[in-house]
């Protein structure tokens, strides 16, 4: 096995790079098939993915003798699956009262006409009129119809999902994305936290980083309205989670080729949902119907863990530190190196949390972080007062 797959670094160079990256590696995780016996919960196994029937479940929870015991049965079976196994679940009928998703569509659409009317509707990642999309729809909804926000997340089988792979006190996120008949399909990424970065950003990260990365979200989708495969739901690579560099490589053309011709693309429901391990090769669907507006509630739900211990104010520091880096970058006695230590240690190097509605990413998948903006006002002699300015307005922006 190459040491570029998952769980086998070389411990001389745990680095990943380009070079390292081969198709044949990847292609060898993607064979594993996945059987039945291997996920006695689930109903079915399609394409290689387990299916869940919700209703069962539910039924079996009520039948359990030691209903912890089969609790924890069926979440280390999920983990597996998303770990070692291909990566994703369906969740067959998360919703069975199909009301409860209306009355959030509902909202939803309401949500999307008003950002139309004020101007800040679609889609940063799509072409302008391909995607209507809702940003930081979970805080939205919850602020414009509670009781909806209640009966939809009031979901103790979501709750389960989420807690399988996270533990508790997780945090979910939701964005809300309607492709219109047309919409055009995306190119093979992974998602969050390092997917977010370009190759040549994420290959600064050490190996072990792209190993964590992965265990700090869950990426899932509940489907809004029925979704043939005319509609265009998402294109999945099974297996594909487990190639370590595929961050780095998920962008190359030889596997971007690869994902063409090996993925697979799974029909849903409304109500169904779908959950998949963050670093799994994925890619939503061309919308080739004349009608259907494939609407989905993309959740993201993140570890309690990914936060710092204390609570600190790194605009105040950014803002009492500038003028001294700028006099010594002046002064011209301080290594370039060393100025650079001072900024990372002082300002936050990472783009989110972050508003997206006004804050959209420029020059790739994320918006700029105050480091990158306090290093530009260096290297440009930005006054310090221009500076405070600056990041006083980025900050506003970004907030919600």
């Amino acid at each position: 096995m190459s040491n570029t797959q998952q769980g086998s670094l070389h411990p001389a160079n745990p680095w990943l790079a380009v070079d390292d990256c081969k198709v044949s590696d990847l292609e060898a995780l993607c064979q594993n098939s996945t059987q039945i016996e291997e996920v006695p919960h689930a109903s079915a196994i399609v394409k290689g993915v387990p299916v869940y029937d919700c209703a069962q479940l539910r039924a079996d929870q009520l039948a359990a003798t030691d209903e912890g015991t089969w609790r924890h049965a069926l979440m280390a079976e999920w983990a597996g699956v998303w770990s070692t196994g291909p990566g994703i679940v369906i969740m067959k009928g998360l919703y069975p009262d199909l009301s409860v998703v209306d009355a959030a569509t509902q909202e939803f659409n309401g949500l999307i006409e008003a950002s139309r009317n004020a101007g800040i509707g679609g889609d940063h990642f799509a072409k302008p009129g391909a995607n209507d999309r809702v940003w930081n729809a979970m805080e939205k909804l919850c602020l414009r119809a509670p009781d909806v926000f209640a009966a939809y997340y009031g979901n103790s089988m979501l709750a389960m999902v989420c807690e399988a792979w996270l533990g508790p006190a997780y945090q979910i996120t939701s964005t809300v994305n309607s492709v219109n008949p047309g919409g055009a399909a995306q190119v093979a990424h992974r998602d969050y936290h390092l997917g977010f970065l370009s190759p040549s950003e994420a290959a600064r990260y050490p190996a072990h980083v792209h190993q964590l990365s992965p265990l700090l979200t869950l990426q899932g989708a509940v489907a809004h309205v029925d979704m043939p495969l005319e509609s265009g739901p998402t294109l999945y690579l099974p297996h594909s989670q487990k190639y370590l560099p595929g961050y780095v490589a998920s962008s190359l053309a030889p596997f971007q080729s690869y994902f063409d011709s090996h993925h697979i693309q799974l029909a849903l429901n409304k109500g169904d949902a779908i959950f998949f391990n963050p670093a799994l090769f994925h890619a939503a669907g061309h919308n080739y119907s004349k009608d259907i507006r494939r609407m989905a509630n993309l959740l993201q739900t993140s570890s309690a863990f990914g936060r710092a211990m204390e609570s600190v104010d790194r605009v105040r520091m950014a803002q009492a530190l500038y003028p001294t880096l700028q006099r010594l970058q002046q002064a011209g006695q301080t290594p370039p190196a060393d100025l650079d230590a001072a900024v990372a240690a002082c300002a936050e190097g990472y783009a989110f949390p972050t508003n997206l509605d006004r804050d959209p990413p420029t020059d790739g998948l994320a918006p700029k972080s105050q480091q990158h903006l306090m290093r530009s006002a260096l290297a440009a002699g930005t006054s310090p007062a221009q500076f405070n300015v600056l990041l006083s307005d980025r900050e506003l922006t970004r907030r919600s």
